[in-house]
């Protein structure tokens, strides 16, 4: 199964299928606002600045399964990003990364390893995906890697044509 198979609905439009797309690289992160973490939404908005024109977006996953740093609602959270990080790019809706009630996006990308070799749970906050454009996961960067970190412009770089 390719991720792009899987739907995950909208944060605040629920019709709406942000399922990574065949022909697109899509990065998948879990968001929250109340995390140290955070600020890394100005580095994923200017990402998606940056390649958007180049067929890449940033998908944002809000999940609270990490201390409660996302509490809000679909609508309070899209405020917060708006707002503070003048957000553009796609967030759905509200999900578990991990445990019993993970959601299927997740599953399929877990077993992924990082650049250390590290597969498994969602460590925290803002863990990353590169999804590539045929729907393979190319990359997993650990939370604390900045989004503008050479290591992910230059996966994402390689990803695009």
């Amino acid at each position: 199964m390719s991720v792009s198979d899987i739907e995950i609905s909208g944060l605040t439009d629920v019709s709406a299928n942000l399922a990574p797309k065949a022909g697109v690289t899509t990065m998948v992160v879990n968001v929250a606002s109340k995390c140290g973490l955070t600020p890394q939404y100005a580095g994923l908005e200017r990402l998606q600045e940056r390649y958007a024109d180049r067929g890449f977006t940033v998908l944002g996953v809000p999940c609270n399964q990490f201390a409660g740093q996302e509490p809000g609602s679909g609508a309070e959270i899209a405020e917060f990003c708006s707002a503070t990080y003048g957000v553009t790019f796609p967030l759905t809706e509200k999900v578990d990364v991990n445990g019993v009630g993970r959601h299927p996006l997740y599953a399929e990308l877990v077993d992924v390893p990082d650049a250390g070799g590290y597969t498994g749970d969602i460590r925290w906050n803002f863990e990353k995906f590169l999804i590539g454009p045929s729907g393979e996961v190319v990359a997993r960067f650990d939370p604390k890697t900045d989004p503008e970190d050479d290591r992910v412009s230059a996966a994402i770089e390689a990803t695009l044509s």
